[in-house]
């Protein structure tokens, strides 16, 4: 039994990319090995002919994608505590905890905030990311903590989504970086895309790269280290870790982007979504939601001050 397929139309907006890396950029849960997979069966046309894989895009022209429906992937539901910020019938917010992964990838079948809300809300999740992240509207890393919301029916999702595009779900993260910054207020303003050589990684590409902005503002200085508050623009994958590492400031404990040692008690880069903000998808009116700093957090600040 053949699965059924969602069709899109992308319209290319630049000259000579290749044909895998827009896909990969206009469809931000393709990978762009799987954008290469669905070239090379023909699921990409133009003019009703397929587009080859070696291809390059012509600023204007359309492409029609088929997308397969995810497969079904039993995700079990297990009983894992979860710090319930804001909860009711159509979102849930939770502060996550650092080392708990969002949803089921290779490496980790189990154990996700994913299998955590399946087991808190029932069959109440919006489906419209697929098996593997039911309700999941937006992500934050492993080793973040701090606010993410998902969403309980394909209704609030997509309200939420648009919410993301046009900049009203508002996220604010609070950081250690490292280093010292001359001012207290600044803007980077650069766009990010997989890293070249390490496809794990992402980096500046300001050739290819999705459109990222980050604002930051000092909230304490420390010898040798920055507290900073951080306010996303856009939500790219890893964009404050890339940001302020692309401006001379890893972020303190980040392997990836920063030294290759880690901070001693951190489980890996210091930061945390500390607040959040959207308009509620039935009533209309603004939350505002926020989470205090973890422990190790505090603790962090307590060390670089001495």
């Amino acid at each position: 039994m053949e699965r059924p397929m969602e069709r899109r139309t992308l319209t290319a907006d630049r000259d000579g990319e290749r044909m895998d890396a827009f896909l990969a950029r206009s469809l931000p849960d393709l990978t762009r090995s799987a954008a290469q997979r669905l070239l090379e069966r023909g699921e990409v046309t133009r003019d009703g002919r397929p587009v080859r894989k070696n291809d390059r895009t012509c600023a204007g022209q359309e492409l029609e994608v088929a997308l397969p429906e995810p497969e079904p992937v039993e995700i079990i539901p297990q009983d894992i505590p979860l710090d319930v910020v804001y909860e009711d019938g159509d979102v849930i917010v939770v502060n996550k905890p650092v080392g708990m992964v969002v949803h089921p990838a290779p490496g980790h079948p189990d154990g996700t905030l994913v299998n955590a809300l399946l087991y808190h809300c029932g069959t109440s999740l919006s489906g419209i990311n697929g098996e593997l992240r039911p309700g999941i509207v937006h992500r934050i890393d492993r080793d973040t903590s701090g606010l993410i919301i998902a969403a309980k029916n394909d209704r609030a999702h997509l309200a939420l989504a648009e919410q993301l595009q046009d900049h009203t779900l508002a996220r604010v993260y609070e950081a250690v970086a490292v280093g010292g910054f001359r001012e207290d207020t600044g803007t980077v303003d650069a766009p990010i895309g997989r890293h070249p050589v390490d496809r794990k990684k992402m980096a500046i590409d300001r050739q290819h790269g999705r459109p990222a902005v980050t604002h930051w503002s000092v909230l304490g200085r420390y010898p040798g280290y920055t507290h900073l508050e951080c306010r996303l623009e856009t939500g790219r994958t890893h964009q404050i870790r890339v940001h302020m590492a692309s401006i001379g400031h890893p972020l303190l404990g980040d392997t990836v982007y920063g030294a290759k040692k880690p901070w001693p008690g951190l489980a890996g880069q210091c930061l945390h979504a500390r607040r959040l903000k959207f308009i509620h998808p039935s009533t209309g009116q603004p939350v505002e939601l926020e989470c205090p700093l973890p422990d190790w957090f505090e603790r962090v600040l307590r060390q670089i001050d001495k």
